[in-house]
């Protein structure tokens, strides 16, 4: 019965929060004793995680589960409320994965240790609280504290443009979250009553059409620069190309995460009228993103930036499937987000490895590497073909999913459903391009000299701070590198991150199981609401674009578990 009483959600958010605030007083002299200290509060965290949600989360429930609720300032309806559901609880999981793998991908930094896992930590409170925050003054409370731990992180530890890159992420993500406050603010205070901020209680909510429609794009704006939209994806090949590599392993496979997360949770499930009109928008930014940000990786010479703008093609295939209009379609965004995150990461953390021996990110700077470096050119070459969506990796299973999604929505007409996923297509083409050819111009000989020889090395002691730079985990001078192959430790952290993407390309129904109910559930309200809207309306959308057919979903039936 305690067990059972057991605030668990509280003891996951706040035990890294609180944990951090004693790191200051922690004795150690080296930053050995707080690294192991970081990790073993990452590790501990992930394994409470675990447990709760193996005996307490019920995957066939599309309720919010582990609800737990305290008054905070009951004046205004603001509370300290939590709780999981198949959107949340396996973004939980990966938050809580990719960052305490982070923090051990961090081993070597000697700069500054005590500031660095201290925000660390923090940052991994933060983004378990965006995710399992059911008042919506929570999530965005979540929302606004994740910014500051990822600006010090670039602006401190990141590369010689870091303080511009670290400027411009926060002056982005911070101007958009402003239209999370406002529409909690006008969602809680439509319809008159109590205040409330309760995501369950505002959900049921009726708003009007022209309301609904201003908070859709407002969120469609905050979350679209998290999630790196196109043309609110600038901020992101900037932090990437600057921060380290435990930064970006995070950025890459967290935080935009949280844009897919805040689309699904609120656009999508609380504000399903208006979607019903942004849908084919959504739709068509997904395309651009897809083939823009494949033809951008083309154009970079930096190792990083051609994965930040494979990021950007790779959210696409998540805003696609969220305008699908189909369980199988929602489901693959859901898969893509959780896919992507796991390969980003590991990609990420190899180009660290990578730079750690070379000091370097320029490509055409490394040629002939993979000859002393093998093991790090042989779990390269598995991460890159897990992100070109190989079949028997996770990429393949999400992009899948999303593809026949559209393909078989009913809503949309045959001739959008084609076009579609045939630009779509162009973008899965051009993926194993760019990433192929960044395999050859970084490991294999391409007439490049290595850009460091210890042996011709001179001491340089007399160089500026700012030449120290600290892309991967190492804080030297480019004239102190080391050629050497991966350690067991950097074997280690890559094959954890590869176990799970070849896993679930394998057999995804591991992941899907966690969250099919609940995305079902939802895209049956968005199909009820196209279904009343379109008796109304019957030309909603432009004839020959989208042919409305007002049909009663089957799975209308499931629409009173939601809330």
């Amino acid at each position: 019965m305690i067990v059972d009483q057991f605030p668990w959600l509280t003891a996951i958010v706040l035990l890294p929060l609180i944990a951090s605030l004693l790191i200051p007083v922690l004795p150690d002299k080296d930053g050995k004793r707080v690294r192991w200290y970081a990790l073993g509060v990452g590790i501990a965290d992930f394994v409470l995680m675990c447990y709760a949600f193996w005996q307490h989360y019920d995957a066939s429930s599309a309720t919010f589960q582990l609800v737990e609720s305290y008054a905070w300032m009951p004046q205004i309806g603001f509370n300290w409320a939590v709780s999981v559901d198949g959107l949340s609880a396996p973004l939980v999981l990966l938050a809580g994965f990719v960052t305490t793998l982070s923090m051990f991908s961090a081993w070597q930094v000697d700069r500054r240790p005590r500031l660095f896992y201290f925000l660390m930590l923090v940052l991994y409170s933060a983004q378990v609280g965006v995710f399992v925050a059911k008042d919506l003054l929570l999530f965005f409370i979540m929302w606004e504290v994740e910014l500051i731990p990822v600006y010090l992180l670039v602006c401190i530890w990141g590369g010689k443009k870091r303080r511009y890159a670290a400027t411009k992420f926060l002056i982005y993500t911070a101007a958009a979250s402003i239209f999370i406050l406002v529409a909690a603010l006008a969602m809680a205070l439509s319809g008159g009553g109590d205040i409330t901020f309760d995501m369950a209680v505002l959900g049921m909510k009726d708003y009007p059409l022209g309301l609904e429609l201003l908070l859709y794009a407002g969120l469609l704006i905050a979350f679209g620069v998290k999630l790196a939209i196109f043309p609110l994806h600038t901020w992101l090949p900037d932090a990437h190309g600057e921060a380290s590599a435990p930064v970006s392993m995070i950025l890459a496979g967290v935080l935009l995460k949280m844009g897919g997360y805040g689309l699904i949770r609120l656009n999508l499930e609380m504000l399903p009228n208006a979607h019903i009109y942004f849908a084919p928008v959504i739709a068509v930014l997904g395309v651009v993103n897809i083939i823009y940000g494949a033809l951008n990786s083309f154009a970079q010479t930096n190792m990083k930036r051609r994965l930040a703008y494979s990021s950007i093609s790779h959210m696409g295939f998540v805003l696609v499937g969220i305008a699908s209009f189909t369980d199988l379609g929602i489901n693959g965004a859901m898969l893509q987000m959780l896919s992507h995150g796991l390969i980003a990461s590991v990609l990420f953390f190899l180009a660290g490895v990578t730079y750690d021996r070379t000091h370097t990110m320029a490509m055409d700077e490394m040629g002939g590497i993979g000859q002393v470096m093998p093991k790090v050119f042989a779990l390269f070459t598995i991460s890159a073909m897990a992100s070109l969506a190989l079949p028997g990796m996770s990429g393949f299973a999400g992009e899948l999913a999303v593809f026949v999604g559209i393909t078989t929505s009913d809503i949309y007409s045959s001739a959008f459903c084609t076009v579609t996923v045939f630009l779509a297509a162009v973008g899965v083409i051009l993926t194993p391009i760019y990433l192929l050819s960044m395999l050859r111009q970084v490991f294999y000989g391409t007439g490049a000299n290595l850009t460091c020889n210890i042996e011709d090395s001179k001491s340089q002691n007399q160089e500026e701070d700012d030449d120290v730079v600290c892309f991967g985990t190492d804080c030297v001078l480019p004239n102190q590198s080391i050629y050497r192959d991966a350690t067991p430790r950097e074997v280690f952290i890559a094959a954890c991150f590869l176990v799970f993407i070849i896993g679930i390309g394998f057999y995804p129904k591991a992941a899907m199981q966690m969250y099919d109910v609940k995305t079902v559930a939802v895209n049956a309200q968005v199909r009820q609401s196209y279904t009343v809207i379109a008796q109304a309306n019957p030309r909603i959308y432009a004839q020959g674009l989208l042919i409305p057919k007002i049909t009663e979903p089957e799975t209308a039936p499931i629409l009173g578990t939601l809330k």
